[in-house]
């Protein structure tokens, strides 16, 4: 029987490195406009101490979201080794569309799935281009489409992009601004003739009380009038809600699986902020009265920060080919994604090798 995998991966990690100490010319505010009396170096330390971000990167000036999940899809496909015009759909996750340097605009017409069709020069118009709006689960999300597309029979050969230019909506003046980062992450999902793929997967949308956890507003800055809007979070009410409700949604994916625990050979998770990720994880194994084995989480957040709907497959290539200094995965190993971002939205997918 066929089976959903992957069959190529791909990246796009900017050139721009921005350093924790690249903050401290910056003024904080809180959102009541009134300023932080610590100094910009002691909050710098908090910061990193909570969320393990030493630097991150930010896409060059004249780059936007659609040209580097461009490259990284390119890249997706050339790993494949597929004809790009075979493909059946692309599906483009992404959150706040092209935003220029210097610009804070949005532009999303067209949509950015369309661009990337046209920067790979593909003519097929059966091949299906559309952009999926989750969160930072998006790309978890948009693999869940592709694998319905194939497992119905409407597609044989599905790119998944996951990328986002957070750089470019960020208020300085808000402590959570040096969280954010840039990147793309991309790949290729068949119908393939072996076993393994996707196993299961699980979603969930909170929007009674959470919908606005993570929000557009304007600047804390007092000094500055203009409504420009800029990405806003309650970093507090997320970090209680993924503790919440994450694990549960992994159990709940695992469990529908049929995989036992002991099993799992990793688990690539939404790179938010270190310290919540590991209190996932923690939560996660107590589920199963099991201790979380070492090394079962790869990270990245320390180098490239968050970027969002762009950290898990950026994670997973980079795992993939060998770049973070990994053992390599083995056919028949088990792995898990899993996510949770604006909206609020949680995701999970177990996945054989």
């Amino acid at each position: 029987m066929a089976q959903v995998k992957i069959t190529g991966t791909g990246s796009y990690v900017p050139n721009v490195i921005q350093k924790n100490e690249d903050f401290l010319n910056h003024q904080f505010y809180n959102e009541d406009g009134s300023a932080f009396d610590e100094h910009p170096e002691l909050i710098i330390k908090k910061f990193e101490k909570i969320t393990g971000i030493q630097e991150r990167r930010y896409v060059e000036n004249n780059l936007n979201v659609s040209d580097i999940a461009a490259v990284a899809a390119k890249k997706a496909i050339e790993d494949a080794k597929v004809d790009a015009e075979e493909l059946d759909y692309i599906i483009f996750a992404h959150n706040f569309g092209d935003v220029k340097f210097d610009s804070q605009q949005t532009d999303i017409v067209p949509s950015l799935a369309s661009r990337v069709k046209y920067k790979l020069k593909i003519k097929n118009p059966k091949c299906v281009a559309y952009d999926l709006i989750f969160g930072c689960p998006g790309w978890i999300e948009a693999s869940i489409h592709a694998k319905a597309f194939i497992e119905a029979g409407l597609a044989k050969k599905c790119l998944i992009i996951g990328a986002e230019t957070l750089s470019r909506v960020i208020d300085p003046h808000d402590r959570d601004s040096m969280i954010y980062a840039d990147g793309a992450g991309a790949t290729i999902y068949e119908s393939i003739d072996e076993k393994g793929g996707i196993l299961t997967h699980e979603s969930a949308s909170f929007t009674y009380d959470e919908a606005s956890y993570i929000y557009f507003d304007r600047t804390f800055s007092p000094k500055i009038k203009d409504n420009t809007a800029y990405i806003k979070m309650y970093g507090r009410k997320i970090y209680n809600f993924a503790l919440t409700n994450v694990p549960d949604a992994m159990k709940t994916c695992l469990d529908k699986s049929g995989v036992d625990i002991k099993d799992l050979k990793k688990i690539f998770i939404h790179q938010a902020n270190e310290k919540m990720d590991d209190a996932i994880l923690k939560r996660f194994y107590e589920l199963y009265d099991v201790a979380v084995p070492e090394g079962i989480m790869p990270m990245t957040i320390k180098t490239l920060g968050n970027s969002s709907v762009a950290t898990i497959p950026t994670l997973y290539d980079l795992y993939k080919k060998g770049e973070l200094n990994n053992e390599p995965l083995q056919p028949g190993d088990v792995v898990m994604f899993a996510s949770v971002g604006a909206g609020m939205n949680i995701n999970a997918i177990v996945y054989q090798v």
